[in-house]
């Protein structure tokens, strides 16, 4: 039976596919120069995650072995194809912005990677949980990595929001300093590496104390009670 606090505990953190299996960085470094940009790739990665877990799940036993691969590569191909026609529809300028970043979630690796190690193995239900977890997993690291670079780059949080969630966001802007000259570094993709470092350092940190509490918590082994004692020797 599937452990579902598991799947959920490793997409979101444990497992996370960007700060531990280190995939998707490309889409992830290049498009997250602010927050409204990292919210639509993650929310259309993890749209595409789910929906391809969920039929490579329902399809796992009737794909032959030898034309796996394919097969998965066209149902991750047919959701992004979705996404895209999507976005074009509703969020169209934020589409120009994303740019090839969009279709080339067809060769994100976490989301091959998810489907060949997870979804064709297991049922529906824990395959669309382990989609969704990982997909929000990514989400939460591309908004902070987003957030950092905006803060840091513009002075500013959430511009723009309004080319994802239309005219009611257009006052969700933050003007953190006013009169701010910018930080280009943090806007360009160096500035990308340098923080995605730092996110995967603190993580790495936090596991660290984590284990050491719970190796603090472990009881320790009792080493009271009786001994015996050999003696040796005459008595007179």
């Amino acid at each position: 039976m599937a452990d579902y606090k598991k799947i959920t505990l490793d997409g979101l953190w444990h497992n996370n596919p960007a700060l531990v299996q280190l995939l998707g960085l490309c889409p992830l470094l290049a498009v997250t120069g602010s927050v409204v940009n990292a919210i639509g790739l993650g929310v259309a990665s993890t749209l595409v995650l789910t929906g391809s877990n969920l039929t490579v799940s329902l399809f796992r036993h009737f794909v032959p072995e030898s034309v796996r691969l394919p097969i998965f590569v066209m149902i991750i191909a047919s959701f992004v194809t979705s996404i895209e026609l999507l976005m074009q529809a509703f969020t169209y300028e934020l589409y120009q912005i994303l740019g090839i970043f969009i279709p080339l979630i067809v060769t994100n690796c976490a989301i091959m990677g998810r489907a060949d190690a997870f979804a064709c193995k297991n049922p529906v239900g824990a395959s669309v949980l382990d989609g969704l977890m990982m997909g929000l997993g990514f989400t939460i690291v591309l908004m902070i990595l987003g957030a950092m670079r905006e803060v840091l780059g513009l002075g500013t949080l959430f511009a723009d929001m309004q080319l994802l969630f239309g005219p009611m966001a257009e006052n969700w802007k933050i003007t953190l300093i006013d009169d701010y000259s910018g930080f280009l570094f943090a806007i360009l993709p160096p500035g990308a590496f340098v923080g995605m470092g730092l996110l995967i350092a603190v993580k790495n940190i936090v596991d660290a104390r984590l284990e050491e509490r719970r190796k603090a918590r472990k009881p320790k082994p009792d080493g009271g009670g009786s001994r015996r004692v050999r003696v040796t020797g005459s008595i007179n």
